[in-house]
């Protein structure tokens, strides 16, 4: 509700960075980190009311290359909904249409906490899933330990950056790829170490279709879990015409997704 009134919050968006954690499904712990259950049921109860009605399910490193949780969880969220999934360097041509069939819109490539792959086999894989399926790749990467690398990754048909890049220390570098058309992913408040609003100022100003919102939920390992907060922050940083394009217009052209 708007303060002070009994008129509904109205405001769509696309969480473009959200996990969904189910048990029944394949889980492999990292880090000796288990995470708790966090089914889809919990994750519609928490972010129906903030507005969102799109988004993108991201596979953790806790799930590996599993994808039977991500195709029950497309398979039931329907229009408006994909996936980001993490695939072996070898995987198959035809595994990554069948997973596009399905919702899947992107690969991701976690040097922050998965398996370390070289540049050039993230280069290689991000090439091939782009011409087989249109996919782009994201990193989960602190954006500092990208700069020996920006000119290769500034050639990848599409690249987008979870969480702000991570560190201070990564922003010049992050700034570097959103030049040369990276998307960089509003997320993760609470893990980062830099300052939100003013990264955020720098990133939009380099280039307003950068930026694209997500809750983080249900922000594992996390200092300090998403909050509804985190949406006002966004919004009062980048003013309404910016947030707008970071809250909808951004992710929904990332993604290719059919709006709801």
């Amino acid at each position: 509700m708007k303060p002070g009134t009994d008129e509904p919050v109205t405001r769509r968006l696309f969480d473009s960075h959200c996990h969904i954690i189910d048990h029944r499904f394949p889980i492999v712990a990292n880090q000796g980190y288990d995470p708790p259950d966090f089914p889809l049921d919990d994750y519609l109860t928490q972010t129906r009311p903030l507005g969102v009605v799109a988004g993108a399910i991201v596979s953790g490193s806790f799930q590996a290359n599993d994808q039977t949780y991500l195709m029950d969880v497309l398979s039931r969220l329907g229009d408006g909904w994909v996936g980001v999934t993490q695939i072996p360097g070898d995987c198959p041509d035809a595994e990554i249409a069948r997973l596009d069939a399905l919702g899947v819109r992107a690969a991701r490539f976690n040097l922050f906490r998965g398996r370390i792959d070289s540049v050039d086999d993230i280069v290689a894989l991000a090439s091939r899933v782009h011409s087989v399926a249109g996919w782009h790749a994201e990193l989960y990467a602190d954006a500092a330990m990208l700069k020996p690398h920006v000119g290769k990754l500034s050639k990848l048909p599409q690249l987008s950056i979870d969480h702000l890049g991570m560190t201070e220390a990564g922003v010049p570098v992050l700034l570097d790829l959103v030049a040369a058309g990276c998307k960089v992913k509003a997320t993760g408040f609470g893990r980062v170490k830099l300052d939100v609003p003013a990264t955020l100022e720098a990133i939009a100003r380099k280039s307003p279709n950068a930026l694209v919102f997500g809750t983080d939920i249900p922000s594992t390992r996390a200092a300090r879990p998403f909050q509804p907060p985190d949406i006002d922050l966004v919004k009062e940083t980048l003013g309404p015409e910016l947030a707008g394009k970071a809250f909808w217009d951004n992710p929904v052209a990332l993604y290719r997704v059919n709006a709801p």
